[in-house]
Order: C-alpha cells, then sequence, then structure tokens
C-alpha cells in the first residue's frame, strides 16, 4: 500500500471516529460469513458501529484523535466497535454476542482515557444502565421524603383509625 493510500486511509479512519473516546476492541476474524453478517446488522439496527482496521493504521489515526489506551490492545485481527446509548450498553451488547456466537472475542477497550482488558470489558457489562442509575438516584432522592410523609401521616391515620372504630361501637 502507498504512502498516499495510507494517508487517506488514515484520513477515513480520523474522519469516523473523530467524536469517539469509548470504544471496545473485538476480534471478530474467526466468524463465518453469515454470522458477521448478523452481528453486523444487529448492531447497526442499536446503532453501534462497527470498523476492521489494520492495528498500525488504527493506532496512528488514534494517536491523532489523542487516543492512546488502545496501543497496546491493538495486536492481531482488530474491529473497533463504538455507538450504541452508553458505553455499558455497548459493553453489554457486545458481551452477550461474545457468549452466543463462538469465536467472538472481546479483547479491550477504552472509557474516558483508560485502558479495560477483557474482563474490565465484562465487569463493565454486568453493571448498570444509565437510566437505571439515574433511577436509583432519583429513587434515593424521594425516599427521605416518602419517609417524612409516612411519619407525618401515619399517627393522624391511626388516629383517625380509633375514632372511626370508636363511632362504629356507639352504633351497636
Amino acid at each position: 500500500m502507498t504512502k498516499s493510500i495510507k494517508e487517506l486511509e488514515m484520513a477515513w479512519i480520523v474522519s469516523r471516529v473523530s467524536d469517539v473516546r469509548d470504544m471496545l476492541v473485538i476480534d471478530s476474524s474467526r466468524l463465518d460469513g453469515v454470522t458477521a453478517n448478523r452481528f453486523r446488522l444487529a448492531l447497526q439496527d442499536r446503532s453501534i458501529s462497527a470498523l476492521t482496521v489494520k492495528n498500525s493504521l488504527a493506532r496512528r489515526a488514534l494517536n491523532v484523535l489523542g487516543v492512546t489506551a488502545l496501543d497496546e490492545i491493538l495486536s492481531g485481527p482488530s474491529t473497533l466497535v463504538w455507538g450504541g446509548e452508553d458505553i455499558v450498553a455497548l459493553s453489554k451488547e457486545i458481551a452477550r454476542w461474545a457468549k452466543e456466537v463462538e469465536g467472538l472475542e472481546i479483547k479491550g477497550g477504552t472509557v474516558e482515557g483508560e485502558t479495560l482488558d477483557s474482563a474490565a470489558v465484562d465487569a463493565l457489562s454486568r453493571s448498570p444502565s444509565r437510566e437505571e442509575l439515574i433511577g436509583q438516584i432519583a429513587g434515593l432522592a424521594l425516599s427521605p421524603g416518602a419517609r417524612l410523609v409516612s411519619a407525618i401521616l401515619g399517627p393522624g391515620g391511626t388516629l383517625a383509625g380509633q375514632i372511626s372504630s370508636l363511632g362504629e361501637r356507639e352504633d351497636e
């Protein structure tokens, strides 16, 4: 490959991943054609992009963007995967596929400039998603108010119940 073609390809990679900082690296080289197509179409349906690249070009393109966390992971057959709702949803989807499909291997990734190995990506896939975390935080924020309201209404409800039972006794 000539130097000008390499530069064009590197520029194309930079344009594809210019706004991406969180991504995973997988090895999908052992997938057969049908499985690979099914895998890529499923990722596309979830707004996840996959780009199989030559490691040296990917390393140079990512270094231009300031992403150096993947340098040690980019060896052997590599496919960059990014997109989806967030990095947790991405890791959940890729981990699900890695369990379903024999031959798909998670090599690692990067989150906020930190390098993740395959075990860390697997642990990330088991963590709650962004929406679940927001729900948990909202529940924790509303919990003291709910306790306060029940504490205020509790004695009044007890008193009302006792008055009601006294009124029923008098009617008998």
